[in-house]
């Protein structure tokens, strides 16, 4: 198995801020990277971890026992923060970490069907329990809905010309690898479009954002995790992708600042001003982290802490 190097990880950590007695949640276990350095931080503190694929969560659940036996890991996606952890009688905690993005490990395992450089059924699911898959995506999507995705997920140039090969060549059938559309999408672009970086990054980067509604639920979840935060607590996330930089910069500043009619006041009343600041406002890794794991080359990370009721 190809171990998956998680990007940041001692900036992240240290920005956590983590506390030995406090409640920590990693939204993103992925393959306990950022878990295992949280956990050993916290023998007298609690762990919540989510992952939606069943894998990850056996092959952590060894690692995260050598360390200690204070932490859970729960199998759902991170949308469900609140929900999760109000089941269990959690109502606040003390810091939350997103690391987001495919792992190594899901990226190089040739069934999972995530990665552009090998042959597999179209597939790209987190949760592997869900029917709906890229298959369906390709498939069935019209070709207006292809090209909307397309511009909004993957911000390709290219959007209606790669859908029109897409429509016209199911027409006579069913694209059923990633390979095959892969040399679709080739087909729907200049030569010049295809010297920079791989033909198909942003339309399977698309694609796999509307198979697993990556966007969407990043939203609830950062939003549901600022709610549960304890004052003095953080939230750290790990972007891959402009898309969901641009949401976390957004809801972090909407949170930090003070309202636009209340700033022009001379004297801005306590409870008006805000419950959350910034931290770090975008740190990328270093040179050599980079030449060292190159998937950390588009990583980006953002701090916030709560700072009163």
């Amino acid at each position: 198995m190809t171990l998956h190097k998680s990007v940041l990880l001692k900036e992240s950590i240290e920005l956590l801020n983590i506390r030995d007695k406090g409640i920590y949640v990693d939204c993103t276990l992925g393959y306990a990277g950022h878990s295992s350095e949280i956990l050993k931080r916290i023998p007298n503190g609690y762990l919540y971890a989510f992952d939606q694929d069943e894998y990850a969560r056996n092959y952590s659940k060894d690692i995260l026992s050598k360390i200690g036996n204070n932490y859970k890991i729960i199998a759902s996606n991170f949308a469900s923060i609140k929900e999760e952890l109000s089941k269990l009688g959690v109502s606040g905690v003390d810091g939350v970490l997103f690391d987001l993005g495919v792992s190594s490990v899901q990226l190089d395992d040739e069934k999972r069907g995530f990665s552009f450089h090998k042959d597999a059924k179209l597939d790209m699911r987190m949760d592997t329990s869900q029917e709906f898959s890229a298959y369906d995506v390709v498939n069935s999507y019209s070709y207006i809905d292809l090209v909307r995705i397309f511009r909004e997920y993957g911000e390709e140039k290219y959007a209606s010309s790669i859908a029109k090969k897409i429509v016209d060549y199911r027409n006579t059938k069913d694209i059923e690898t990633t390979l095959e559309l892969v040399d679709i999408i080739k087909s729907g672009m200049p030569m010049k479009a295809m010297r920079d970086s791989h033909p198909a990054r942003r339309v399977f980067q698309a694609i796999r954002i509307e198979v697993n509604k990556e966007l969407d639920v990043l939203e609830i979840a950062l939003r549901d995790s600022l709610d549960i935060l304890n004052v003095g607590g953080r939230v750290a996330v790990i972007t891959f992708q402009s898309l969901e930089d641009k949401i976390v910069k957004r809801i972090f500043k909407e949170y930090s600042e003070i309202d636009k009619e209340m700033a022009k006041l001379p004297f801005i009343p306590e409870e008006y001003l805000p419950k959350y600041k910034i931290i770090c406002k975008g740190l990328v890794p270093s040179d050599l982290e980079i030449e060292e794991n190159n998937r950390s080359r588009s990583s980006r990370l953002r701090v916030i802490e709560r700072i009163k009721e």
